[in-house]
């Protein structure tokens, strides 16, 4: 399952991250000079937004993969970078006013370590925030919807935080208080079908996976499907992420 490819990532993913982001930090609005932390960054979405808002230089951006994180450098190159996993953070104790991780839990090694982690580095009354796509109102549904992999799709499901309240309670049991637990809704504009159907032949992530195992044959029928569900170009389509932001008990 690839997720390090940073050019493909961000024609398969980053043209739906990239407003979540802007929502995401438009709801935190961290002043400037916040201490930032932002978890499996990937190629820099999330991180690039809250640069604008706090600065670079209060910015410190982590992911497992070597490649995500080599990209993120040399887009941001005041940011502090680190090849790191959530599950286990090089950081002291209460390091950060903020910590983030956006579209990461679902796919943690073991999410409650990792939350646990970003607990840990945030200080006593400072905010983590995590989002996660809405299983049944993702970016890519309408795919799922058309390749019908049955085991797929329950594995899809049984990813924690996809299902209401769900990512709440991971939240809560890493030790931390759920201040909001809400929904983001973002929204993208395609120009032709085309444009939405290449990024999925890339082999990105489980959808790329699928693409890839198919035959010619069963890759043009998949396409058709996916066609014959979506409006005519163009069109726009919609997808929700769950939102939780937590306070780590102890100020004052």
């Amino acid at each position: 399952m690839a997720f390090d490819s940073p050019d493909a990532y961000d024609r398969f993913m980053g043209r739906w991250s990239s407003p979540l982001a802007d929502a995401a930090v438009a709801a935190l609005d961290p002043s400037p000079g916040t201490r930032v932390l932002d978890v499996g960054c990937g190629p820099g979405a999330l991180t690039t937004r809250l640069v604008a808002r706090v600065g670079a230089a209060a910015v410190t951006a982590v992911d497992p993969s070597p490649r995500f994180v080599a990209a993120l450098a040399e887009r941001l190159p005041g940011v502090a970078t680190a090849t790191a996993a959530a599950e286990s953070l090089p950081f002291a104790d209460a390091s950060y006013d903020l910590v983030v991780a956006q579209l990461v839990v679902h796919f943690m090694a073991d999410p409650l370590a990792g939350l646990r982690e970003m607990a840990r580095v945030v200080r006593p009354g400072g905010r983590v925030a995590v989002s996660v796509w809405d299983h049944l109102r993702s970016p890519i549904d309408p795919f799922w919807t058309a390749a019908q992999p049955s085991d797929l799709a329950d594995v899809d499901l049984a990813r924690p935080g996809v299902r209401a309240g769900s990512l709440a309670e991971l939240v809560r049991a890493a030790g931390l208080e759920p201040q909001v637990d809400a929904d983001l809704v973002v929204e993208c504009r395609f120009a032709t079908f085309e444009e939405w159907w290449e990024p999925f032949t890339m082999g990105v992530g489980p959808a790329g996976d699928h693409v890839t195992a198919l035959s010619p044959q069963e890759r043009d029928a998949l396409r058709d499907a996916c066609e014959s569900l979506l409006p005519p170009a163009p069109f726009t389509l919609q997808a929700a992420a769950w939102w939780v932001v937590a306070e780590r008990p102890g100020a004052g």
